[in-house]
């Protein structure tokens, strides 16, 4: 039996017209008694941001790039406050409001949800790269400011459940799976003929290029290491991976007395979605049953470095002083840029980010404003070595 929660939830959906956006407004329309959009956010897809707010009529509307602003703000009515830039995406997050879902890819994201842990909000976090680029930072800020953050990602989820599960009790190490994404049984000559529409048929998840590209790189899981690193408080050696094809099995985690826990659902992102929303109960989902015997078998492999190498840049990364892993993120969304617009290959996204963290050195970061300018120093240096390959 369902729990009803005792008041609507304002939500803010940072990044409303993405596959989490998605799925967030698929279980808002389903539970309109318990949840309500607040606040929307978009990159630049105006059209499909304005038929969204025209259906779930938020308070305040922010596009992100100003150029759709009058085409945004003309389309709606006077009651819904619209903003546009990145600065305006920082204000709607200061604003009041229960929840944030914070699904903006890439590192963009940092700066809005670093703003609404500072006012102490809830955050049902979808994005990687906060904790990646800025991990210490980021829990430290969420323990001052009286932050609760809960994970969307299916595998932290998973550990999340897990752990709590367990009265807390810290695990022995923790397993994160991995699909293998659509190139897993590719040999690594075929690999270097890969094109990004290739790279972007994921086998099990529908997400954005962006994400389908990082998983077809396996850097989709390196960075999900990173992220449980911080988020769970992990040393790099308590943190491993496992290729699990049929994407049921999300993650394990092991203790000492030799018990192996394990998380397992449909690979449907409404399940971790609906579990941060509504936690601490959970919610009923009207989604197919995981039906194990018409699955038939779970395999698992361990992950191919030598066809995969992004994935032990980021072990290599999770090692390093802080700014290495700001460095391996950045260089990675614009080698991932470089590659979906046709100017790289799939083999140079993972040779492009070793060199940029071969060429410069690693050291400890203590402040924002650091994490923030070796993001755009590396972004440029990696352009740079970009154009030069060209």
């Amino acid at each position: 039996m369902d729990c009803p929660v005792p008041a609507l939830k304002h939500l803010a959906l940072f990044g409303a017209t993405g596959t989490i956006g998605d799925n967030t407004l698929d279980i808002v329309r389903a539970y309109p008694q318990y949840y309500r959009i607040a606040i929307m956010t978009a990159h630049q897809n105006s059209k499909k941001l304005i038929a969204l707010a025209l259906e779930f009529m938020p308070d305040h509307v922010v596009i992100a790039n100003a150029q759709h602003y009058h085409e945004v703000r003309d389309a709606l009515p006077a009651t819904i406050i619209v903003s546009a830039g990145e600065d305006a995406l920082v204000d709607a997050a200061s604003l009041p409001y229960d929840m944030m879902i914070s699904a903006i890819v890439g590192f963009s994201a940092l700066r809005p949800t670093m703003e609404a842990i500072r006012h102490g909000r809830t955050i049902a976090l979808a994005n990687k790269e906060c904790l990646v680029a800025a991990g210490t930072l980021f829990m430290d800020a969420c323990a001052a400011y009286g932050a609760t953050l809960l994970p969307i990602d299916s595998e932290h989820n998973a550990v999340f459940q897990l752990w709590h599960g367990v009265q807390n009790r810290p695990p022995h190490s923790v397993t994160l799976t991995a699909s293998g994404g659509p190139f897993r049984t590719w040999s690594l000559e075929a690999l270097y003929d890969a094109t990004p529409q290739q790279a972007v048929a994921h086998p099990n998840w529908v997400m954005g290029a962006k994400i389908s590209v990082d998983s077809a790189t396996l850097m989709n899981k390196g960075l999900e290491l990173i992220e449980a690193r911080y988020m769970f408080n992990l040393e790099p050696s308590q943190l491993h991976v496992l290729v699990h094809p049929q994407s049921i099995v999300h993650c394990f985690i092991h203790y000492a007395d030799g018990s192996h826990l394990a998380h397992m659902s449909n690979p449907d992102m409404r399940i971790p979605l609906a579990y941060a929303m509504h936690y601490p109960e959970r919610l009923r989902l009207d989604l197919p049953p995981l039906d194990l015997v018409a699955r038939g078998t779970l395999t698992f492999e361990a992950p191919d470095h030598t066809r995969f190498p992004a994935l032990g840049l980021a072990f290599a990364a999770m090692r390093e002083p802080s700014s290495a892993p700001i460095m391996l993120n950045a260089a990675n969304e614009v080698a991932v840029e470089a590659f979906l617009g046709g100017a790289i290959g799939f083999m140079d996204i993972p040779a492009m980010i070793a060199r940029i963290l071969e060429q410069n050195a690693q050291h400890s970061v203590s402040s924002l404003d650091e994490v923030y300018e070796i993001n755009h120093s590396i972004r440029i240096a990696t352009k740079r070595l970009i154009s030069q390959a060209s």
